[in-house]
């Protein structure tokens, strides 16, 4: 099972050197990947009808996926990053095409596109797209960025999105992975139909039984589990001993990918920070 470092984002304050230092140690101490949240816009929360559900407010500090995975890129080897998830629809398809094909080509085939459907609808309306339809509007936007990622030109004419005879020049060297991200029914549909394997947070026993979801999903709809990832995000763990006992129980359930998040625990350096993540390389299962 590979196992990477979810970059503490909100707790970062927005730091150059937090990136720097914590992107090069995950791949010194030997970690696999290294995961990052997305938010474009943070917003205000009170006063508002419907209320907004999600955890995070104005307050909270973001940094493109894209521009922080590229600029790490530049000073690592080996690790793969992954966008845990990149809120997909109130985003432009080709424009993400694009981007994703150049981290992906830049960095030597180093990219996991994680993808969701997000929660906020301010982000939405600021970004200029419609929160109401953003299901299937991401239904569409996975099968066609894998189109523009063949290399070839292209026609489409979709419900959300259309190209006359356009190119995307130069494309990655491969498929990119797209793994779906999200809580409940319509996720784990999204994520049978249409993933390459499926990133699961909240409580581990409600990740784990999201898991068999998936697999019996995956059944229904033809598909093998085998080739299928699976990554948990630590996020109920609230201590090294959680982090390692939600590593043996997700390695035991079959998952593929496990990714440790460090934020919510009171660390509030990067130094305290970077402590945690070495006493998870000490003691990690080799």
């Amino acid at each position: 099972m590979k196992i990477g470092i979810v970059y503490p984002q909100t707790e970062s304050k927005g730091s150059p050197e937090a990136v720097r230092r914590i992107g090069l140690a995950t791949e010194e101490l030997g970690f696999d990947h290294l995961l990052a949240y997305d938010h474009v816009v943070g917003a205000v929360h009170a006063d508002r009808e419907p209320k907004l559900w999600g955890p995070y407010t104005e307050n909270d500090p973001f940094h493109d996926p894209f521009v922080m995975f590229a600029y790490l890129a530049g000073m690592t080897q080996r690790i793969e990053f992954a966008s845990g998830v990149l809120i997909l629809p109130q985003r432009q398809t080709v424009l993400v095409a694009k981007q994703a094909a150049d981290l992906d080509l830049l960095s030597g085939g180093r990219q996991r596109l994680g993808v969701g459907v997000g929660w906020n609808y301010v982000e939405y309306d600021a970004l200029g797209e419609d929160f109401r339809t953003r299901g299937a509007r991401a239904d569409e936007q996975i099968g066609l960025m894998r189109q523009l990622w063949t290399g070839e030109v292209l026609s489409y004419e979709g419900r959300f999105d259309r190209m006359d005879r356009g190119r995307l020049i130069p494309g990655p060297a491969r498929q990119i992975p797209i793994w779906i991200g999200g809580f409940g029914d319509a996720a784990f549909r999204r994520g049978a139909r249409l993933g390459d394997g499926f990133m699961f947070a909240g409580r581990l026993d409600a990740c784990l039984e999201g898991w068999k979801d998936v697999q019996r999903r995956l059944g229904e709809e033809g598909r093998s589990v085998a080739g299928y990832g699976a990554d948990l995000l630590t996020t109920s763990s609230k201590s090294v001993d959680d982090v390692l006992h939600a590593i043996d129980a997700w390695s035991a359930a079959g998952g593929t990918h496990l990714s440790v998040v460090c934020t919510g625990m009171g660390l509030d350096s990067t130094e305290a920070h970077l402590d945690f993540i070495h006493q998870i390389a000490q003691r990690r299962p080799q």
